[in-house]
């Protein structure tokens, strides 16, 4: 997946070559989540960013970057993202000051046993939280919130299994690192 940009239309926000026509239409599928969708694509020219609720389009899993990471099997951002890629194939945003990751996936999520009980290092976050989410094109891990993996397409989601294999792998590993 290549990280290079080109810059569009919105100041502070990279688009990857070519990409500006599926940009377009993630951008009207994700705005059908905005409380005033005037106000979130304003957001997202002056900041880069826009609230955004969850519940109706997607849901959303929070997973903390020290997870993700031994996931990875790495701390670098770059490389983390692609192994995102690789095993999630659906949408994930990065706060990197926060070193949390926020994994978009079908509402259904919600009702599975692994995420009945919230726990510090991945939750599934419910219905009508409100985030701060990514103009899509906005990829650079330079930026403080950013598209790891952009949506493929308007609805294309990570699915609640590929999640789930996420975050017991980074568990796993985790536990594994402070046995040895």
């Amino acid at each position: 997946m290549s990280k290079a940009t080109t810059q569009n239309s919105v100041p502070g926000v990279g688009t990857e070559a070519g990409s500006t026509d599926r940009h377009r239409a993630v951008r009207q599928w994700l705005l059908r989540a905005a409380a005033d969708a005037g106000r979130a694509e304003q957001e997202w020219r002056d900041e880069g960013v826009a609230l955004l609720r969850s519940g109706s389009l997607w849901g959303v899993v929070y997973i903390d970057g020290a997870l993700v990471y031994a996931a990875a099997g790495t701390d670098d951002p770059v490389a983390a993202d692609r192994y995102l890629a690789e095993v999630l194939h659906g949408p994930v945003f990065a706060n990197l000051m926060r070193r949390a990751y926020f994994v978009l996936t079908p509402t259904s999520t919600a009702h599975r046993a692994e995420w009945a009980r919230p726990r510090d290092d991945a939750e599934y976050m419910g219905s009508g939280h409100y985030l701060s989410v990514p103009a899509p094109g906005r990829t650079d891990p330079g930026q403080r919130r950013y598209w790891c993996v952009e949506a493929a397409r308007p609805g294309a989601l990570a699915t609640a299994d590929a999640v789930a294999r996420l975050v017991q792998a980074g568990r796993d590993r985790l536990v594994t690192e402070q046995d040895d």
